[in-house]
This record gives C-alpha cells, sequence and structure tokens, in this order.
C-alpha cells in the first residue's frame, strides 16, 4: 500500500486509516491501523401518504424533506455534532426515510424522544399538517433507536 492510500472503506459506516509512523527505536517505517468512527448521517423521514393519498406533488414533498432537513440544523447549529457535520459539505451523508401516515410519524417522534435523538418535526402552516421529521447529525445508533426506524419506517421510493 503507497503512501496515498491513507483511506481504505470496509463497509459503509465504517473506514480503516493507515497511518505511517517512524518506530523510536529503528528507522522502519512501520504502519499502523486504526479505526475511524461512523459517518455523521441525518435521517430525514416523509409521510408517504403526503404523495399517495392526499395528491401531493413531489415537489412538495421533498420540500418537507428540506424544511426539516434546514430547521434541525438550525436548532442544533451549536452542538459539536452538527458544526463537525457542516466543516465538510462535499462529504455529507443522509438517508431519506418513509413513514405510513401522521400517526406513524409521531409515534416515530416520541419514541425518538423516549430516546433523547435529537430531531425537529415539520409542521406544515398555515394548514397545521405534521409533514417530515429530520434528526440531527448522528454519529451511532444504538440498536433501540436502529429498531425504532425499522418500526416506523423504510427506504423512501
Amino acid at each position: 500500500m503507497g503512501p496515498h492510500s491513507f483511506f481504505r472503506r470496509t463497509n459503509q459506516f465504517q473506514r480503516v486509516k493507515t497511518v505511517l509512523r517512524k518506530s523510536r527505536y529503528s528507522h522502519n517505517i512501520t504502519m499502523a491501523t486504526a479505526a475511524v468512527t461512523e459517518h455523521l448521517t441525518m435521517f430525514i423521514v416523509v409521510r408517504k401518504d403526503l404523495a399517495k393519498s392526499l395528491n401531493w406533488n413531489t415537489g412538495s414533498v421533498m420540500t418537507q424533506a428540506c424544511h426539516a432537513a434546514t430547521a434541525v440544523l438550525h436548532v442544533t447549529r451549536n452542538d459539536p455534532d452538527t458544526m463537525e457535520y457542516l466543516t465538510d459539505i462535499t462529504r455529507m451523508h443522509k438517508v431519506v426515510l418513509e413513514t405510513k401516515n401522521a400517526n406513524s410519524l409521531e409515534k416515530l417522534e416520541a419514541a425518538l424522544k423516549e430516546y433523547q435523538v435529537p430531531h425537529y418535526k415539520w409542521v406544515e402552516q398555515p394548514e397545521d399538517i405534521p409533514t417530515a421529521l429530520a434528526t440531527a447529525p448522528l454519529r451511532e445508533r444504538s440498536a433501540e433507536v436502529k429498531d425504532v426506524f425499522k418500526k416506523y419506517c423504510s427506504l423512501y421510493r
């Protein structure tokens, strides 16, 4: 591995960083590897029924996701993870999910509150319709939080 091969991807969430360091006791260069933590990732959840049942167009649904994502970044702008997330805008990670309806969005929000996951639920005004939810950038999720997303969400299609 050459000196320019600093990062090697092992899976979607973890990279292994190769560090060259010089040994104190010899002139040989040794290779050391250190695990790098998961990427900071935002999770954005939109209601699927907005398009399916309520006949909102795709642009309107995407706008709701954008509102939620922008709002959570503003609200958590002083959080260290959010500040780190915003330092390299070319490598932002987001996962867009869907949930069935307003009821499942409310249940998801309650579960995220229970596990103290910072998030923002967007409520479209003046209609007062909860439409989307976005988490602050998360480094890692507990098994419980992963289960919450699996219970109430699927990948947006």
